[in-house]
């Protein structure tokens, strides 16, 4: 599986860690199933929000990633996340991007304008399948989410970038289209390619990625592998505060960093995930001491796998993370020992 990783210029924040939660409870499911898992999550190190972002600090985008990475790692690590599969970089992958692009355009699914090389959407019968957005929808998304539909260079204004030239200030590498960097969408379709190969079982993120970034992934992805890109889609529900999703470009943000400073992991942990990933909910304060008190309460229940079965239905029905803490809490209820059922959620009570 993939999940699209964080671009890091700035603190992880409780939505980024909602969607790798998700991932998180998945695979420990799977792997209670027997399954081997191999969850592939990218990091964006070099992007328009990085290099506005460092130019702003007057530092090397590089160098603003490696901290904001270590931070990011130190926190999912307190949370409690497996290890990922690997944890590539998109600077690591020029070469395989190149090549990428190299089989899209050979394809005949793209073209070089503007000393730039862009998908053509209208070479791409499924252009949609992802989203199933109109075409009106895409336009004011790729506008909203930096897809420029209004770039003269382009043939259509939804056709997106895989290669473009940098500015004077920014990271170039040569290529056959002229020195440049690459797009965002052909960062993520590379390093899946390199990592897991043509098809992926599993790929997602939030759902704020599903267009421009997803549909776009899928559509050069089998433009240039001739083959399906992903089996199965999963999309976590954006997390707001305020009534707006949290965002940094709002700065309505309640960052993982800040609240282990205060609360036990566990407990942001269990805060989250006693949210169905699917739906967009509100962070309330609130949640940090009921969940305080719920692991108070599971603890003092002992070892034992006392609902056990409960979570694991739970879980095959949708990943659904509210029913199964309501398992839990009727099981100790009960005076029952759920050590066994929590430890299945990433929730240790020792």
């Amino acid at each position: 599986m993939y999940t699209c990783g964080i671009t890091p210029y700035d603190a992880a924040h409780v939505g980024h860690a909602a969607t790798y939660l998700a991932y998180d409870v998945l695979q420990r499911r799977l792997r209670d199933l027997g399954h081997d898992t191999q969850c592939v999550r990218n990091v964006t190190d070099v992007d328009d929000d990085i290099l506005r972002r460092a130019r702003q600090l007057g530092v090397h985008y590089l160098d603003l990633a490696a901290e904001e990475m270590a931070r990011f790692d130190a926190n999912m690590d307190a949370l409690g996340l497996l290890p990922a599969f690997s944890e590539p970089r998109a600077t690591s992958a020029i070469p395989d991007i190149l090549g990428f692009i190299g089989m899209v355009l050979h394809s005949g699914h793209a073209y070089q304008a503007g000393g730039a090389v862009y998908f053509d959407v209208s070479s791409s019968h499924d252009f949609g399948q992802v989203s199933h957005y109109s075409r009106d929808e895409m336009l004011a998304l790729a506008a909203e989410r930096g897809g420029n539909p209004d770039d003269p260079h382009k043939r259509h204004p939804l056709d997106f970038v895989l290669w473009q030239p940098s500015a004077p200030d920014e990271p170039a590498w040569e290529s056959l289209w002229g020195p440049g960097r690459p797009g965002w969408h052909i960062e993520c379709s590379a390093l899946a390619l390199r990592e897991l190969g043509t098809t992926i079982d599993l790929h997602g993120g939030g759902t704020d990625l599903i267009f421009p970034h997803h549909e776009c992934e899928a559509a050069q992805s089998e433009a240039a592998t001739g083959e399906p890109f992903v089996r199965h889609w999963m999309h976590v529900g954006m997390v707001g505060l305020g009534g707006e999703k949290m965002s940094k470009s709002l700065g309505n943000l309640v960052f993982v960093s800040d609240l282990l400073k205060d609360w036990e992991p566990a407990a942001v942990r269990l805060a989250i995930i006693s949210k169905h990933y699917r739906t967009a909910w509100e962070w309330e304060d609130s949640l940090l001491p009921a969940a305080v008190t719920r692991l108070a309460t599971w603890r003092a229940a002992g070892d034992g796998d006392a609902g056990l079965d409960e979570v694991r239905a739970a879980l095959d029905d949708d990943l659904d993370t509210p029913s199964g803490l309501a398992a839990i809490d009727a099981a100790a209820a009960t005076g029952g020992g759920v050590s066994s059922a929590a430890a299945l959620l990433g929730l240790t009570l020792a």
